[in-house]
């Protein structure tokens, strides 16, 4: 390692400390899952956060906490036994381009996951194999299994594709919320299907443009390929838990405007 690559990651490893605690909780939509302690409860709880997790922090936060609300806070019950009636009020649910065909969409494919393909964890890790070197695979197949059901197109864009170039964002993102164990309060590590050595940055306007801004990132695009390319060199800095860096890009581009 370089000796300015010793230097970013000692600069990186600062941040981390600063933003990866419960303090981050508070303003971030990762509070939903954060409600429950059922894993079920909370796999689905930061699902559907993480779905809507674009636009302003607390307008996704008060839409997620709307939807929990829906659920009667118990999300793993209400997906498995909702009745018609009850998803009345999800058709009428709106999140920018996210709306009630896909919110209702959404629900039955849930119900589908956990009655025939064992939960989220396994719907994830089926496509996935041990010596994969990311997680493109899990997202691939996952999404795959998600949109299995008779639906809507326009409901598919709402599933990243990183075969289509997409960076995932929010999967990614959801990705470390449930499998990252690192005991700090704020990501779960409740799955164990997946290892965090295989898991891959969440990029966005944030973490992109302080990756490049440190010159940790040269591809001018938010694509799959910045992904894996960035992901890469956090590797470099930890191999066995490469995103936890997200933290400290994504803290320095929201909270101190490191531009």
């Amino acid at each position: 390692m370089k000796k300015v690559d010793v230097d970013i990651k000692s600069f990186l490893d600062e941040k981390l400390l600063l933003f990866n605690n419960r303090s981050f909780i508070e303003t971030d939509p990762i509070q939903i899952p954060h409600l429950f302690t059922k894993k079920e409860d909370i796999e689905i709880a930061a699902f559907l956060a993480a779905t809507i997790a674009w636009g302003q922090r607390k307008t996704i936060i008060n839409n997620a906490q709307k939807l929990m609300l829906w659920m009667d806070n118990a999300p793993h019950d209400f997906i498995l036994n909702h009745s018609a009636k009850e998803l009345a009020p999800f058709k009428k649910f709106v999140h920018r381009t996210f709306n009630g065909v896909d919110c209702v969409f959404f629900i039955k494919s849930l119900q589908n996951i956990y009655l025939k393909h064992g939960g989220l964890e396994s719907a994830f890790a089926k496509s996935l194999k041990k010596n994969d070197e990311n997680i493109k695979n899990s997202i691939v197949g996952f999404r795959k299994i998600f949109l299995d059901l008779k639906h809507d197109a326009r409901s598919d864009k709402h599933i990243s594709n990183p075969e289509s170039k997409s960076s995932a964002k929010r999967l990614c993102m959801y990705l470390r919320w449930m499998v990252r164990n690192d005991k700090k309060g704020v990501d779960f590590g409740i799955w164990n299907k997946i290892n965090a050595s295989q898991l891959c940055l969440p990029l966005d306007v944030h973490t992109g443009n302080v990756s490049r801004k440190l010159g940790l990132l040269k591809r001018t695009q938010d694509d799959w390929q910045a992904v894996e390319e960035i992901t890469a060199v956090l590797k470099q800095f930890d191999s066995n838990d490469p995103v936890k860096y997200d933290f400290a890009l994504f803290g320095l581009g929201a909270f101190e405007g490191f531009k």
